[in-house]
């Protein structure tokens, strides 16, 4: 299992903005200044997952995302700018779900200008341990 602390843990909670343009942009200012103290992967896996937590939103009224982790059930395939996550999962109303996602940043990691998901099924709760999950 693929595990990593993030200096960066605000990224889901800072007011941002998703557009169905070609470019999904994270616009507030201040996030933006937050992820340039990061490295770039992690740079890039924390716009992806503030990304994908947006999109989720808006498009599924059902679901209410708090936290996206890329590298839950398997380590995720990172490229200059992209990130192929299939092993990661989400937190929305207490549960966690499977989550797949495919996310193309520009060279500064700090906008998606594509991203494809797919969530998967609810994970049970006996299994969460097993894969620092937390209530």
């Amino acid at each position: 299992m693929y595990s990593r602390i993030v200096g960066l843990t605000s990224v889901a909670t800072i007011a941002v903005s998703v557009s169905s343009a070609s470019v999904l942009a994270l616009d507030d200012g201040r996030l933006k200044g937050q992820l340039m103290k990061l490295d770039p992967q992690t740079r890039l896996e924390q716009t992806c997952d503030a990304e994908v937590l947006l999109r989720i939103n808006r498009d599924r009224a059902s679901f209410n995302v708090e936290k996206v982790v890329a590298y839950t059930f398997d380590e995720p395939v990172v490229g200059e700018n992209s990130i192929a996550a299939h092993g990661a999962a989400f937190r929305s109303g207490g549960n966690w779900y499977h989550l797949s996602y495919d996310c193309v940043t520009g060279p500064r990691h700090l906008d998606a200008h594509e991203l494809h998901y797919e969530i998967g099924a609810k994970i049970p709760k006996a299994d969460w341990a097993t894969y620092d999950l937390y209530d």
